[in-house]
C-alpha cells in the first residue's frame, strides 16, 4: 500500500500550493520531506521548510557518504543548481506515517527504485502551457530581481522532461487538472489520498 504522496508537474502547474494546502490539512496527517537544493534562495523562502539550502561543497560530501536517493542538476544561465532528496531519517516506511513529497519525474523514478512503486501514489499535475507560462511570468516579475532567461529556459526543459513518452513510461495514468479554480483541483487531490494512501 502506497505511505507517500509524491506530488509533480511543470514549473508554475501550482503543485507548490498545493503542496503546501495539502500539508496545511491536519485531517491528511502528512509528514513532509524537506528536499535540498544549491541554488540560492528566492523571496519568501525560508531555509529547512521550502529546502534545506545548501553549498556545493555540502551536496558533494552528502553524495560521497551515499546520502543521496536523488538528485538533478540543472546548467542554468546562473551556474549549475542541484536539487536531491536525502537518506536522512525524515522517511520510515515502518513508522506507520503518511508521508507527502513533491519533485520531479526523474525524483519520483528514483524513489520508487529505493522505497519500492507500491508505497508510492504519484499525483501529477496537468495544467495547459498557455496558463502555465502566464503564471510563470507573473511569479517572475514579483522577484526583487527577475531572472526571465532562467524562466525561459525551465519552461523549455520542462516540456521535455515531462513529455508524453517519459510521463508514460514511469507509469503515470491519473492527472489532476489545475486550469482553472485550484480548489477543485485540490479536493480532488485529497480525495484521493484518503481512498489510497495508507
Amino acid at each position: 500500500m502506497p505511505k507517500i504522496a509524491f506530488i509533480m508537474g511543470k514549473s508554475a502547474s501550482g503543485k507548490d500550493k498545493i503542496y503546501k494546502h495539502l500539508v496545511e490539512d491536519e485531517t491528511l496527517n502528512l509528514n513532509t520531506v524537506t528536499m535540498y537544493t544549491t541554488r540560492p534562495m528566492r523571496v519568501g523562502e525560508v531555509d529547512g521548510e521550502e529546502y534545506y539550502f545548501v553549498s556545493d561543497e555540502q551536496a558533494h560530501n552528502m553524495e560521497q557518504e551515499n546520502r543521496i536517493i536523488e538528485m538533478r542538476a540543472y546548467d542554468t544561465v546562473y551556474g549549475i543548481w542541484k536539487y536531491f532528496t536525502a537518506d536522512d531519517g525524515q522517511i520510515d516506511l515502518n513508522s506507520g506515517k503518511r508521508y507527502i513529497v513533491i519533485g520531479t519525474l526523474e525524483a519520483y523514478d528514483k524513489f520508487c527504485s529505493h522505497f519500492g512503486k507500491e508505497h508510492i501514489l504519484p499525483i501529477y499535475i496537468e495544467v495547459d502551457d498557455g496558463v502555465r507560462l502566464q503564471r510563470a511570468l507573473h511569479r517572475e516579475m514579483k522577484q526583487e530581481n527577475p531572472k526571465y532567461d532562467e524562466l525561459c529556459r525551465r519552461f523549455l526543459a520542462d516540456s521535455k522532461d515531462f513529455s508524453e513518452h517519459n510521463i508514460n513510461r514511469s507509469g503515470i495514468k491519473r492527472r489532476f487538472y489545475n486550469n482553472e479554480e485550484i480548489t477543485d483541483c485540490i479536493a480532488k487531490i485529497t480525495e484521493v489520498i484518503n481512498e489510497e494512501l495508507k
